[in-house]
C-alpha cells in the first residue's frame, strides 16, 4: 500500500540571531502514515511537537530530511516544494487545525465555514446550508451565524475554526491542540467528526493536552524529546 506521507530523518531549528544561538526544535525525524491512520505526537511542551506539524504543513521550512508526501497525481517532497504547489495542496489535500482562528473583520461566521466549500466548486447556497449544518453540530447558537467571530468569546471562535477546518475532508489532517477551551459538547462533536474522517480513510497527526479525548483513534504514538526521536512505536 502507498503511503500518503513518509518522513525521512527530518530536523528543524531556530537562529536566533539577537542571541547568537541556535535553538533546537528536533532532528532525526521517521516515520510513515497511511491512509485513515491517526499517528498521535507526546512529549513535555517545548518540545517541538507543534513546531513538527507546523513544518509538516510547510509554514516553517526544515533544516534537514525530507516529507514525501503522495499526492492524486504523484509524489512530491514538500521540504523543497514550490509555494504555489504548497498553497495549491493546502487547497485540495491538506489540512490543519489549530485552537486558534484568524477571523477576518466584518465576515460572518457562515461565511467563513462555508468558504472552503465555495473554494471547492460547491453552489454558495448549497456551502452556506452546510456551513449552518456544522456550526450547529459543534455548538455555535443560531442567532451567531450570521454574526462577525472577531467579536466572538475565544470558545467560540474555536468552535467556528473547527467547523471550517473540518468541513471539507482532506487526505491529510494536521490536528494542533484542537480541543483546547472546547465544552463537553464541542470536543464530543470533534471526536465524532475525527472518527468519521478516519473511517473515510484520512490520514491525520495530532497533538493534544489530554490524549485521553481520542484514545479510540489512535493507531501509532511518537514520543518526542530534547534530543532524539525513538522509532514509532504501535499502540
Amino acid at each position: 500500500m502507498i503511503p500518503v506521507l513518509q518522513v525521512e530523518n527530518l530536523a528543524k531549528h531556530f537562529q536566533m540571531h539577537h542571541l547568537g544561538q541556535r535553538l533546537h526544535a528536533f532532528d532525526g525525524i521517521n516515520f510513515t502514515l497511511h491512509a485513515g491512520e491517526f499517528l498521535l505526537l507526546r512529549g513535555p511542551n517545548g518540545v517541538g511537537k507543534s513546531t513538527l506539524l507546523r513544518t509538516l504543513y510547510r509554514s516553517y521550512l526544515p533544516r534537514a530530511g525530507h516529507m514525501w508526501y503522495h499526492t492524486t497525481e504523484g509524489r512530491i517532497d514538500l521540504a523543497v516544494a514550490a509555494d504555489v504547489d504548497i498553497a495549491l495542496l493546502r487547497r485540495r489535500e491538506i489540512g490543519f487545525v489549530t485552537q486558534f482562528l484568524i477571523a477576518r473583520p466584518r465576515v460572518a461566521a457562515e461565511d467563513i465555514v462555508a468558504e472552503p466549500l465555495r473554494r471547492a466548486g460547491i453552489p454558495a447556497a448549497e456551502a452556506t446550508e452546510e456551513a449552518r449544518r456544522w456550526l450547529a453540530e459543534f455548538g455555535v447558537k443560531r442567532d451567531l451565524w450570521r454574526a462577525y467571530p472577531t467579536t466572538f468569546s475565544g470558545g467560540e471562535q474555536q468552535k467556528v475554526n473547527l467547523a471550517r477546518a473540518l468541513i471539507l475532508p482532506q487526505r491529510l489532517l494536521l490536528l494542533d491542540e484542537p480541543t483546547a477551551s472546547l465544552d463537553a459538547g464541542a470536543r464530543a462533536a470533534l471526536i465524532r467528526r475525527l472518527a468519521d474522517l478516519k473511517a473515510a480513510g484520512v490520514a491525520m497527526i495530532g497533538v493534544f493536552h489530554h490524549p485521553g479525548d481520542v484514545a479510540g483513534l489512535i493507531d501509532r504514538e511518537i514520543e518526542l524529546t530534547a534530543q532524539e526521536v525513538p522509532e514509532d512505536v504501535a499502540v
